[in-house]
């Protein structure tokens, strides 16, 4: 999709903002970017229905009973209704980011896993033939999950296909978006080489981040020096924690310095977990991610995945070895469940869209409503639903 080049008026919203909620606000966008944001008379008032376009202006929307967020970003998602990103083409890659429009995502990372050299050059043609004609949520780049991981803690991912680093061009084999696209990668620090593979890819601006490890503090903070400031689905796919054996998770906890994604789903990190990393963390270091795979927006089933069948049952996904097998939720569903345990609108703001853009080093360009940032925003109704969608400006989705 291509930014607006139109002007719009968001009038009386009550609208998110970086350390405040205001409770009516007006924000006008010109060329795909919010250009002004300034609280509203309380005294003025439309009368028009939330969402409708008000009659005076078609470039004038009333959001009355609506709360405006900055658009949730997804760093971690491997599919949704029946599109698997490793076996999609380009408007497979679309419908998907249609998708994710109508649950308030404007941005997202499709998110490869280990797999034949042949089926990573696929993958990407399929993101590039996306970024080129973008349709619905914008494709920002890739996400490798692996291959340089560790089998012992594999999860669902297929440890035939992972690798350990020697030299540059182990790196150089990995197909990439064209542009600048966002690059952003998992890894364990323990495989061989993998404290140089750290460096190399923060060398060449890739996002590092820690996962699938059972990697110890030594290991943990010579990988940090090298670049690495992000651990994925944090405390899935790691090494328990234990008193004896602190490991990543503990390392995790303990610096200030690491941000952590999590899978709110409820499944894979138990509410009360959630809560205590929130404790522990901060909404300021955490970053939500949903890690669905195709099967999300499907209901429960058998689904043929990566190779192997998936089955979801009640929300929860497994493979034949047992395994958690990524999820089927958004991440509105995500941003739903911590509104739920207490975060406030502000915190679920940073978490489902500044702190994902400031990870993957966009914060300048969007991830909060801000001026001269891009007008890539959600309004929710008060059940949490998303009701309007924009993606620079232009209406990406909008509740009928």
């Amino acid at each position: 999709m291509t930014d607006s080049t139109t002007s719009t008026l968001l009038r009386n919203v009550r609208a998110v903002l970086p350390h405040r909620v205001s409770e009516r606000t007006n924000i006008f966008i010109q060329n795909g970017l919010i250009s002004r944001v300034a609280d509203s008379d309380p005294d003025e008032g439309s009368g028009a229905p939330a969402y409708e376009r008000a009659s005076d202006s078609p470039s004038t929307f009333g959001l009355e009973g609506l709360t405006l967020y900055p658009g949730f970003i997804d760093v971690h998602i491997h599919g949704a209704i029946g599109v698997d990103t490793m076996a999609a083409d380009a408007s497979d890659l679309n419908r998907v980011s249609g998708f994710l429009a109508a649950q308030g995502v404007t941005s997202w990372l499709p998110t490869l896993v280990p797999a034949p050299h042949a089926d990573y050059s696929q993958a990407v043609i399929a993101i590039n033939g996306a970024m080129n004609n973008q349709i619905g949520a914008r494709i920002l780049g890739v996400h490798y999950e692996g291959p340089f991981v560790n089998s012992a803690q594999c999860g669902a991912l297929r440890s035939e296909y992972f690798k350990t680093y020697a030299a540059p061009d182990d790196l150089d084999a990995l197909p990439l978006p064209s542009g600048e696209a966002a690059r952003m990668i998992t890894l364990a620090p323990e495989v061989a080489g993998g404290v140089e593979l750290v460096r190399e890819l923060s060398r060449r601006g890739w996002v590092v981040s820690i996962g699938h490890t059972r990697a110890g503090f030594e290991l943990l903070d010579l990988a940090f020096d090298a670049g690495a400031r992000h651990m994925t689905h944090f405390m899935n796919a790691m090494a328990p924690l234990h008193h004896r054996s602190p490991g990543p998770i503990a390392w995790g906890l303990s610096r200030d310095d690491v941000t952590c994604d999590v899978i709110a789903d409820g499944i894979h990190l138990d509410p009360h977990m959630l809560q205590l990393l929130l404790k522990l963390k901060g909404a300021e270091r955490l970053t939500l991610i949903s890690d669905a795979i195709a099967a999300a927006g499907q209901g429960d089933g058998d689904y043929q995945i990566w190779g192997e069948t998936i089955t979801v049952k009640d929300s929860r996904t497994s493979n034949a070895r047992g395994n958690i097998a990524g999820s089927v939720i958004t991440m509105l569903d995500a941003v739903r469940l911590m509104i739920s345990l207490g975060v406030t609108e502000v915190g679920v703001a940073g978490i489902a869209a500044t702190n994902p853009a400031r990870l993957l080093r966009l914060d300048q360009e969007c991830g909060s409503i801000e001026e001269g940032k891009r007008a890539d925003l959600v309004a929710l109704d008060a059940q949490g639903n998303a009701v309007l969608t924009l993606i620079g400006g232009e209406v990406a989705f909008r509740k009928q």
